[in-house]
């Protein structure tokens, strides 16, 4: 699904001035899934034998780049905390997988992933399920498309989100309506 990251970027600039440092897009990713797996709680479960286990807690993968491979550390309760805690957050670890010392407990207990291409113009693709989650969430490069809303032409800033997800927790139908829910939090998302 296509998103306008309109309001997410001018979030992520007005963040900037406000913090005093970088802002990685990440963070502002992590708190809009959070929200929506809050809403959707079968996106944020595990599939033990045969039954559905719904997690209590909405711990969120970040996968990484570190130059050899990938690497996720996780965002523990993600849906309780600030988006200025998340950026916080976010940064730490991603410091802490540059350098190599991330611990076991930061890269265990993830309930979902996101993974970011965007850095390297990757319009959309299909992430793997990491085991023992329901989906994942692909985020493509935001970039200006030209577009007609309301029979005016325009461009906005978009980006394609691709979620990948295992039908034997949630159908099709599901996993549409969470992602429609995060594009709709993404277009609406104030700080």
């Amino acid at each position: 699904m296509k998103a306008d990251m309109g309001r997410v970027v001018k979030l992520r600039g007005d963040l900037k001035e406000r913090i005093g440092g970088d802002v990685p897009y990440d963070a502002i990713f992590v708190k809009a899934v959070a929200q929506a797996l809050r809403e959707h709680p079968y996106m944020n479960a595990t599939l033990e034998g045969d039954e559905i286990r719904l997690f209590e807690d909405v711990n969120i993968g970040v996968a990484m780049d570190v130059g050899e491979g990938l690497i996720v550390p996780v965002v523990k309760g993600a849906d309780k905390k600030s988006l200025e805690d998340l950026v916080a957050e976010v940064s730490r670890l991603a410091g802490k997988a540059r350098d190599g010392s991330l611990s076991m407990e930061e890269v265990t207990g993830g309930t979902f992933t996101i993974t970011n291409l965007g850095m390297y113009r990757v319009e959309a693709f299909t992430p793997l399920v990491n085991p023992g989650e329901t989906a994942i969430l692909g985020i493509g490069r935001i970039g200006e498309e030209v577009t007609a809303i309301e029979g005016e032409i325009s461009t906005r800033l978009t980006a394609t989100l691709s979620l990948t997800f295992d039908h034997r927790i949630v159908d099709g139908a599901q996993a549409a309506r969470f992602l429609k829910r995060l594009c709709e939090i993404l277009e609406e998302i104030e700080g």
